[in-house]
């Protein structure tokens, strides 16, 4: 009887033999998985909130085959971004995907539809294994942008650390990693204390985490994409970071960008794409006074940021529009009809790019910076007009900005209206 059990558990463990194999063999291969190639649907299944404003952030559709406009430059400048060897035109790795699709670039791939961790940009683990920020520029003075500019770590970097050997010993009570208790508050397990853990079903890998407050409550998080950046001819084209620095703020970029709210940091990391952050960027207020034949309105814009504004990618303009109304609505006067770039010109706060002989160029071909009329951090400008008085009954500035030159409005007619559309950051008005 004995060996006959014997023999009969040895026949189950050699039907259960293949399935075992298996099963060992995906977790050796999820064992081998790279940090950086774990998705942000991972993280979902704890961090619910903070993955649906990171979703809906420009982080999380960073990439060129998200970013629609990004992708348009992507596409003409260096190619398919769903081809892997795509090079630039010097024959080089394409640089922009240092910052775009930072996951992408630490293995050298160029393929962005190849793997989830590739096409979400910017992602959970794109910046949260990011541990050291070496600077942008190296010794010699070369560039280091995006992912290269810092040390990589294969563990989660956090604000506050979660898998410490206390952690363990108190793996039962509350987590301290935000938005992993359930919706009864009942514990989940914690994968960040080291070891793979099963929940809803779903097996989540070992994403063992340490504090590094240092990387992750300071600029260092942001400055290694968001420092500067020059075109192959060497023209700064982005230069948010040595504005920053020029402020001489002492508020780091998380506090605007990321600030608190309900425990946890917001991870919309709303910008220039966010209306709400651009209405509090700028306080602006008009005087205006009938003297004479005329009303002398000064229209003032006070700068509330630590950096030029716009700032970023240097299509990003802003424009004012002054109009007189009658006492019916009707316009009968206007600092300019359209656009004031060519009326108007102290309207329009840009950053303009030329070539060699001063005319205005594209990024990727400006080989030298023209006029900036941008407002400079904290600066606080006054436009001043005279405005015929007869028939005035209101006099109304409105604040406007674009994430494009007029003309590239006109060139990127595959754009979404909602990209090309100017948006409305400030309105004040003077009634007579």
């Amino acid at each position: 009887m004995t060996k006959q059990i014997h023999s009969h558990c040895i026949a189950k463990l050699l039907l259960a033999l293949p399935l075992l194999v298996a099963l060992l063999g995906v977790q050796a291969q999820a064992a081998e998985e790279p940090m950086h190639h774990v998705s942000s649907e991972t993280c979902k299944l704890c961090h619910k909130e903070i993955y649906k404003q990171w979703k809906g952030s420009m982080h999380g559709n960073s990439n060129a085959l998200t970013d629609p406009i990004h992708g348009t430059f992507y596409k003409k400048v260096v190619g398919d971004p769903t081809q892997e060897g795509v090079k630039m035109k010097n024959g080089k790795y394409p640089v922009c995907l240092n910052c775009h699709a930072p996951n992408a670039a630490r293995d050298g791939k160029t393929k962005l539809d190849a793997m989830p961790a590739y096409h979400e940009g910017v992602n959970c683990v794109a910046c949260h294994t990011l541990s050291n920020f070496k600077g942008v520029k190296t010794a010699d003075g070369k560039l280091r942008l995006g992912i290269k500019a810092y040390e990589l770590k294969d563990s989660i970097q956090a604000p506050a650390g979660a898998g410490s050997a206390l952690d363990k010993m108190k793996a039962a009570s509350d987590d301290l990693f935000g938005g992993a208790l359930a919706g009864d508050g009942d514990q989940k397990p914690n994968p960040h204390l080291g070891e793979p853990v099963e929940l809803d079903g779903k097996q989540i890998p070992a994403l063992s985490m340490e504090q590094n407050g240092q990387q992750m409550k300071t600029s260092d998080a942001c400055m290694g994409c968001h420092d500067q950046r020059p075109n192959g001819k060497g023209v700064p084209l982005c230069a948010t970071g040595d504005e920053y620095v020029a402020s001489g703020s002492k508020v780091d970029c998380l506090a605007c960008h990321m600030p608190i709210a309900n425990g946890m940091a917001d991870h919309s990391m709303g910008g220039g794409h966010d209306p709400a952050m651009l209405k509090r960027s700028v306080l602006m207020t008009l005087d205006a006074k009938a003297e004479g034949d005329a009303i002398k309105a000064a229209v003032s814009l006070q700068n509330k940021l630590p950096h030029n504004l716009p700032t970023g990618a240097p299509f990003r303009n802003i424009f004012l529009k002054l109009t007189a109304y009658d006492a019916s609505g009707e316009v009968v006067w206007q600092n300019a009809k359209g656009h004031p770039a060519k009326e108007d010109p102290q309207a329009y706060l840009w950053n303009m790019l030329q070539d060699d002989e001063g005319k205005f160029a594209l990024p990727p071909v400006a080989t030298k910076l023209g006029p900036d009329t941008r407002l400079k951090p904290f600066e606080t400008r006054v436009l001043n007009y005279a405005i015929p008085a007869q028939g005035v009954a209101l006099v109304r500035a409105e604040l406007y900005y674009n994430l494009l030159w007029p003309g590239l409005v006109k060139k990127f007619t595959h754009l979404p209206t909602e990209l090309t559309d100017p948006v409305k950051m400030a309105a004040t008005e003077v009634k007579f």
